[in-house]
């Protein structure tokens, strides 16, 4: 009776599954359809992903397999550059892999758009972008902010008091921080290649001379600013504000600073390289990208929502009540080379 049983329940299940997805394809628009349709005939998809934490990513692919069922979705986590560097390096050996490349380096896409080796795509789900965000798209439409985040100041708060924690950049150069400060590489991180621009921007080199004399840790990623604040390494840092929140989420003792001169707005754009093995998924992924369900995976884990209608994790700031700064595009992606050397020579790393 139980082995009947079982094998009813089991046969019921899958009928209720195979029902059911005609139901979900019947609820897709029509442009939507008819990629699922392509997409399931092609490879799984593999994204080169900055973005994210390895949980968040995992999220993220495990959310697009259950809006599309039969998809299967990998992703690669690195730091900007390495992802950046993965994908030239299968280019020049004609070895198609990625078909969603997605940098926290916005200089690597119109470097790759110059060489012609973006795809053009528009996505429909564009329309539902938050506004303040839709400045930072390709005007030609091969690349989209599917990300934004914020660096900004932060602190263990066992051996920092919320008084005496920094309030803006330059706080960090004062001497009491020396040997206390944490930052990142803008070798290796989109994050940290883009604040050292701003610091440039707004401060001068005379700020990275001034922050060599406090002695930082650095580490390679900005999500390494976590880790060592963590550890007591260090006490006060140039972070990220999604993991270091995600970090207190989990009980450990971290703070985030919105600097009165500015949080960086870190926008992170995504596109299907034109070599996509599977452009069809990889369109399909950008969609999801942009739609509710991704919103919602990103706020968990103190990311911002790029589309409307997605309220912010508890305790988390709506971005229209943060001070943000940015530098354009241009400046990021002339900048970012820039930067890197004269880092190397300031810090010695």
């Amino acid at each position: 009776m139980n082995r009947n049983l079982s094998k009813w329940i089991l046969a019921g299940a899958a009928m209720a599954a195979l029902a059911a997805a005609p139901v979900r394809a019947q609820q897709m628009q029509p442009w939507e359809k008819e990629l699922y349709e392509a997409a399931k005939k092609e490879k799984p998809v593999t994204v080169y992903t900055a973005h994210y934490n390895t949980d968040e990513a995992a999220a993220l692919c495990a959310g697009f397999e259950k809006k599309y069922p039969g998809l299967k979705c990998n992703f690669v986590r690195t730091t900007a550059q390495v992802a950046f560097q993965r994908l030239q390096q299968d280019m020049q050996a004609n070895a198609a892999v990625a078909s969603v490349f997605s940098s926290t380096d916005v200089s690597h896409y119109p470097e790759l758009k110059k060489k012609g080796l973006l795809l053009d795509y528009k996505p429909h789900n564009a329309a539902n972008m938050v506004d303040s965000l839709k400045s930072y798209n390709d005007k030609d439409g091969q690349y989209w902010v599917t990300a934004a985040a914020l660096m900004l100041l932060t602190y263990n708060t066992s051996e920092v008091a919320e008084k005496d924690a920094p309030k803006n950049w330059p706080d960090l150069l004062d001497p009491k921080w020396k040997g206390k400060v944490s930052i990142g590489h803008p070798a290796y991180s989109g994050y940290v290649g883009t604040w050292v621009v701003l610091m440039q921007k707004l401060y001068g080199w005379d700020y990275f001379k001034k922050l060599e004399k406090n002695q930082p840790q650095i580490g390679r990623s900005v999500n390494d600013t976590v880790t060592m604040l963590n550890s007591k390494e260090r006490l006060v840092a140039a972070g990220p504000e999604a993991t270091t929140l995600l970090s207190k989420d989990k009980g450990n003792p971290l703070a985030v600073v919105y600097p009165t001169d500015g949080a960086l707005l870190m926008v992170s754009p995504s596109a299907v390289p034109k070599n996509a093995p599977s452009p069809n998924a990889g369109k399909l992924y950008m969609e999801y990208l942009l739609s509710k369900e991704a919103g919602e995976i990103q706020v968990k884990t103190h990311s911002l929502s790029v589309v409307k209608g997605v309220a912010p994790a508890p305790g988390a700031k709506p971005l229209e009540q943060i001070k943000v700064v940015r530098p354009t595009e241009d400046e990021i992606t002339k900048g970012i080379p820039e930067v890197k050397e004269k880092f190397r020579d300031t810090f010695g790393v």
